[in-house]
C-alpha cells in the first residue's frame, strides 16, 4: 500500500526514495483538503458529540421496503437465488426487482458496460426508490472504481487518471438526509456479497433479526501498529463522545482483539485480521479494516471484506484500488456510530462515514437498522 499521511509534513509513497515536484504539488492540495475534513469532524465527534447526537435522535431515519430496489444479475444462479431470498425476507415489492445480465460475473466490467446498466436500472426502478441492494459479490469494480460508487455516481475518467489523487468528496456525508436520490439525486448501493448461499443466507437473516433490538455491545477501535493503516485513528471518538448506555467505546492500541462476544463495531487497519473466528458479533454489526484493497472481493491478495460477513458482521467496506491512505476514503469512526445509533440503517450509515467514496465499495445486509425505534 501506498500512503500519504495525514499530517503537516513531507508525505509521499512509502515504495519511492525523495518526492517529485509533482507529489509535493498534489501534496499540498491534499493537505488543504484533509484539514477541512479533520477539523470540523473532530470538533463534532468530541466537544460538540453531545448535541450533535442529540439532533440525530431527531431524524427520521426509517427506510421502507418500497424505497429499497433490488438488482440481480440474470446470469448468475447465485446471484438469482440470494435475490430471491431477500426479495421475501425484506419483502422487497417485486416492481422495485431488476434483473441484469452480466455474463461471466466479472470481477471488473468497462465503463461502457456500466453505463448501459446504469441505464437499464434507471429506467426501470421506481422514482420512489431512494438506494439500492445489489445481490452479487461480483463485478466489485468499474476501473479503479468501486461498482457501488459507480451505480451512484457514473464512472468518473479523472478518478482514475491516479487512484492515489483525492476523489471527488460526496455531499451525503455525515448529512441530515433521509431521502439520498430526493435530496442528492443518486441512490447509494451495497452488496449483498457472498460467496455461496449459505454465508448470504445467514447475512440477510442476522440483517432482519437486528432491526430494533437496541443491542448492548461494544466498539472497538484498534490502533495497530501498522501505523500507516492507523491514519484514521483520530476520527475514533472516547467513550464519554457517545452518551450512550447501549454501547461501550474501547480505544485500543493493539494488533487485533480474541474470544469477545459483544462486538457491535470492529475498526481496525491491517493487511489481515486475524483471530476473527474467536468473535462474537451482535447482530446488525459493523466492522473493518483499513487497506490497499480490501474492497477485491474475490482472489485478492490481501484479506477481502467479506471476511467480516463471513465471521458474523452485517455489513462492511473495502476499497477496489489504491487509495493511499486518506482518512476520508475510509468510514470515519465517529460518524458511523453516531448515525447508526440514531437508528439509521447500515446502508446509510456506512454511506455517510466515507467522505470520498470513489474507490470503496459497500457490502452488507443494507436494511439492518438495530437502533431503530
Amino acid at each position: 500500500m501506498r500512503f500519504i499521511t495525514p499530517r503537516l509534513r513531507p508525505a509521499y509513497p512509502l515504495s519511492v526514495g525523495a518526492p517529485s515536484a509533482r507529489q509535493l504539488a498534489r501534496l499540498a492540495g491534499s493537505l488543504l483538503m484533509i484539514l477541512a475534513f479533520l477539523g470540523p469532524l473532530a470538533d463534532i465527534a468530541r466537544a460538540q458529540s453531545t448535541k450533535t447526537l442529540r439532533a440525530f435522535g431527531q431524524l427520521r431515519y426509517g427506510l421502507t421496503p418500497d424505497q429499497v430496489g433490488l438488482v440481480f444479475n440474470a446470469s448468475d444462479p447465485l446471484s438469482v437465488q440470494v435475490a430471491q431470498y431477500y426479495r421475501k425476507a425484506r419483502k422487497i415489492p417485486q416492481e422495485n426487482v431488476v434483473a441484469v445480465k452480466i455474463p461471466g460475473s466479472p470481477a471488473r466490467i468497462s465503463p461502457a458496460d456500466l453505463e448501459s446498466l446504469r441505464e437499464e436500472i434507471g429506467r426501470r426502478i421506481p422514482p420512489a426508490v431512494q438506494v439500492l441492494a445489489i445481490a452479487w459479490a461480483q463485478p466489485f469494480a468499474v476501473g479503479c472504481m468501486s461498482i457501488t460508487a459507480a451505480l451512484a455516481f457514473g464512472y468518473d475518467a479523472a478518478a482514475c487518471q491516479d487512484s492515489c489523487a483525492p476523489t471527488r468528496p460526496d455531499m451525503y456525508f455525515d448529512s441530515p438526509s433521509v431521502r439520498p436520490f430526493d435530496d442528492f439525486g443518486f441512490r447509494p448501493s451495497m452488496l449483498l456479497a457472498a460467496r455461496d448461499f449459505q454465508h448470504a443466507k445467514a447475512l440477510i437473516d442476522r440483517g432482519v433479526a437486528a432491526d430494533g433490538r437496541l443491542p448492548a455491545g461494544a466498539a472497538y477501535l484498534l490502533s495497530t501498529s501498522d501505523t500507516a493503516r492507523s491514519s484514521r485513528a483520530m476520527t475514533y471518538p472516547q467513550s464519554m463522545d457517545i452518551p450512550s448506555p447501549r454501547l461501550s467505546i474501547r480505544n485500543l492500541q493493539v494488533d487485533s482483539i480474541e474470544n469477545r462476544n459483544d462486538v457491535m463495531f470492529y475498526l481496525t487497519g491491517l493487511v489481515h485480521v486475524p483471530k476473527l473466528d474467536t468473535l462474537g458479533f451482535v447482530p446488525g454489526a459493523l466492522a473493518d479494516h483499513l487497506t490497499s484493497t480490501g474492497g477485491v472481493l474475490v482472489d485478492g491478495s490481501q484479506m477481502s471484506s467479506i471476511r467480516w460477513l463471513e465471521a458474523g458482521a452485517t455489513a462492511s467496506y473495502g476499497t477496489v484500488s489504491e487509495p493511499c491512505n486518506y482518512p476520508q476514503k475510509f468510514p470515519h469512526a465517529g460518524v458511523l456510530i453516531r448515525h447508526y445509533l440514531a437508528g439509521a440503517s447500515a446502508i446509510e450509515a456506512y454511506w455517510k462515514s466515507v467522505a470520498w467514496p470513489a474507490q470503496g465499495v459497500f457490502i452488507g445486509e443494507p436494511l439492518a437498522s438495530p437502533y431503530r425505534r
